[in-house]
């Protein structure tokens, strides 16, 4: 069934009789779509002439409604409207949009979480030891009086903390014959796997800004001096991360980086003067005192992993103070990923001469092959870890960029747990209890400081 409407349409239908002198002053009156200034003469004359006084029509040439096209008439005709149309309709709509927007930040979350999934585990095997390929053999051999004598750096052992275990069981029954053709190598170059990665960042930006996938931006020489502390810190902030991951299970690295809210109040009210609520101080408690137990029923522990983390939490918590503390003047095309993508190209200027100075060259075939490591699968692993580490900042500004701070920081709450779980059932790393309770405690602690964190203290 189909309802009808009036919808104006410019046709000669109404159109009114010249005599009718009646019809003439209603028609002085009507609206014209003619322009606004004829219109304000018409209706001037109109007052003129009730007045006794002679029309401004006779004063001022104007063209006569009667005069016009027949196409300038006003009429009122019927129009066939769909069963489907009604009043409803925009609300549906808008409800719709809402939806979709929904639906796209959901698979953002679902991004940064996957992006970071993947970074953790194919960059903890890329420092962590991984198997040679076989044409590399190097034997092990079983010649002590015993199982009990063959021992491996359990620093090396990484997340295969059952591999020692394993290898003792396997020489107790083939004392004194090779048995490993593949043997664990590690890869201690944390310089170079970070620059590794900021130059595949690098590369990235300057492919997108090249092909205008993302308009590239326009900064001066001033927005890049104050640009410089922010990468400074960053550079460093991923470096210690690496450090850390190099060091002790990737679950751990996240638990003490759970920490992140305890330095950010720590360094605004030293810095900046922000002193925090007592709400926010209550939420830190459980915070350092779930990574305190964690830390102390570790089977990873060791001192180097453990302040390369803390650091780590500090140096990134120094940059978001700098953010605050030293503007930077952004134009329209300086949004929030333009900006970490001239961060990322910074960092590869800054750590390459560095990684240079201290480790060397030490991602060429020729060294890799020497030191028997497997040229093929560390290429792979530190390829996919770089594109992961970009991808996942990269889609952590676009969510920032679409909700809160409070939310993203719940979300990064999520998000560690959720790379905490994984790495834990990828690596099959030993967790005890009280390691798995200070944990839980901790990461609680984080969720609830994301909570009061929006808490405003009541102004007197």
């Amino acid at each position: 069934m189909q309802s009808a409407v009036l919808s104006p349409s410019f046709t000669p239908l109404l159109r009114p009789k010249p005599h009718d002198p009646l019809t003439r002053k209603q028609t002085l009156l009507r609206l014209r779509p003619l322009s606004a200034a004829s219109s304000s003469f018409a209706t001037t004359s109109a007052a003129s002439s009730f007045h006794g006084l002679p029309p401004l029509r006779s004063l001022v040439s104007l063209p006569s409604l009667s005069d016009r096209r027949r196409d300038d008439a006003l009429a009122c005709r019927a129009t066939a409207v769909p069963e489907s149309a009604s009043p409803g309709d925009g609300d549906a709509s808008s409800k719709s949009g809402g939806i979709l927007q929904t639906l796209q930040l959901g698979a953002l979350f679902g991004l940064w979480y996957l992006f970071n999934i993947y970074f953790n585990i194919y960059n903890k095997q890329v420092h962590s030891p991984f198997l040679i390929s076989s044409c590399f053999p190097v034997l092990a051999s079983c010649d002590a009086a015993s199982a009990d004598d063959f021992s491996i750096d359990p620093s090396i052992m990484g997340e295969n903390v059952n591999l020692h275990t394993m290898v003792k069981s396997t020489c107790s029954f083939h004392t004194g014959i090779p048995i490993l053709n593949k043997v664990l190598k590690v890869f201690p170059f944390p310089l170079t796997v970070t620059t590794v990665q900021f130059a595949v960042g690098a590369t990235l930006v300057l492919f997108m800004w090249t092909t205008n996938l993302y308009k590239r931006p326009k900064i001066s020489a001033s927005q890049l001096a104050a640009i410089l502390p922010l990468a400074v810190v960053h550079t460093m902030g991923n470096l210690f991360t690496n450090m850390s991951l190099g060091k002790v299970a990737v679950s751990f690295t996240h638990t003490i980086k759970a920490m992140e809210p305890f330095f950010s109040v720590l360094l605004s009210a030293l810095f900046l003067g922000e002193m925090p609520t007592i709400w926010v101080v209550l939420s830190l408690m459980p915070i350092v005192g779930g990574v305190a137990l964690a830390s102390l029923t570790e089977a990873s522990f060791n001192w180097a992993g453990f302040w390369s983390a803390m650091a780590s939490n500090v140096t990134f918590q120094s940059r978001n103070v700098l953010s605050k503390k030293v503007m930077v003047k952004k134009e329209e095309s300086l949004d929030n990923i333009n900006l970490f993508s001239i961060i990322t190209v910074m960092s590869f200027f800054l750590l390459a001469p560095a990684t240079l100075f201290v480790e060397g060259i030490k991602v060429t075939p020729t060294y890799l092959l020497s030191a028997g490591l497997d040229l093929n699968q560390l290429y792979l692993r530190s390829l996919i870890a770089a594109m992961c580490f970009h991808a996942y900042q990269q889609v952590s500004y676009m969510i920032l960029a679409r909700v809160t701070p409070v939310t993203h920081s719940v979300g990064n709450c999520v998000k560690r747990v959720v790379v905490i779980v994984t790495s834990v059932l990828f690596f099959r790393t030993p967790v005890s209890p009280i390691n798995s309770l200070g944990t839980g405690i901790a990461l609680a602690g984080v969720f609830l400081y994301s909570r009061v964190k929006k808490i405003k203290p009541k102004t007197a």
